[in-house]
């Protein structure tokens, strides 16, 4: 698990300098000719449908309305991305584990985020969220194993953790750094939120910027 201990202070204020600039969304793409052509340093966040991605992308940009929440499961069908000042691209991904849509279109989904994520050479990091109050589910393996085999640097962002109980968090959160252990592609820290409470975010920018410093031309 990471804490601000880990951060120099630079860190913690690069992270925090980074996301007050300003943030445009560039497209939504439904297929890989439709990816924008970018030299920035570039992230991904996925996650199941309802895990916090629009509220946690939206605390760490200290805006509320740049990525659309919904009660809605499902409700992102392209894969959005955003662009801070040419240093920093962020892609929100579809929501998996549910679906209004047929079996077929579903597939071809997950071929176009697979694609993406293998042949994405400026794609540095994804981030993915798991909901605080369950840990790890069925609908997450899949996922991290597809990673595991494009070989897509990936990292753990529990959200939600003020909503679960203190024992039931460390309980996912020990149960999550075990399973970690078996996937080749994933990295040891896992980053603790509350997109509600600010608590945790200061660190994700941090990790961010940190990408950003490490990989940018």
């Amino acid at each position: 698990m990471t804490d601000t201990q880990d951060f120099s202070d630079d860190e913690i204020e690069f992270g925090r300098w980074l996301f007050t600039q300003e943030t445009d969304f560039m497209l939504g793409a439904a297929h890989l000719e439709q990816l924008p052509d970018t030299k920035a340093v570039e992230i991904c966040f996925a996650g199941r449908s309802n895990v916090g991605k629009s509220s946690l992308i939206n605390a760490l940009c200290g805006r509320r309305d740049l990525a659309r929440t919904s009660s809605t499961p499902g409700r992102t069908q392209q894969l959005n991305f955003f662009n801070i000042i040419n240093r920093l691209v962020f892609c929100d991904q579809p929501g998996y584990g549910y679906a209004k849509a047929p079996v077929g279109e579903v597939k071809k989904w997950q071929d176009v985020v697979f694609s993406y994520l293998r042949g994405r050479p400026q794609l540095r990091r994804a981030f993915v969220l798991i909901d605080g109050r369950h840990g790890i589910k069925n609908t997450d393996r899949p996922v991290m194993e597809m990673m595991d085999t494009a070989a897509m640097s990936y990292q753990i962002i529990v959200t939600k953790a003020d909503k679960a109980k203190k024992k039931e968090l460390d309980k996912h959160i020990s149960d999550i750094e075990k399973e970690l252990a078996k996937h080749p592609a994933a990295h040891p820290d896992i980053l603790v939120t509350s997109s509600e409470k600010g608590a945790g975010i200061a660190e994700v920018r941090a990790t961010i910027g940190r990408l950003v410093k490490e990989f940018e031309v």
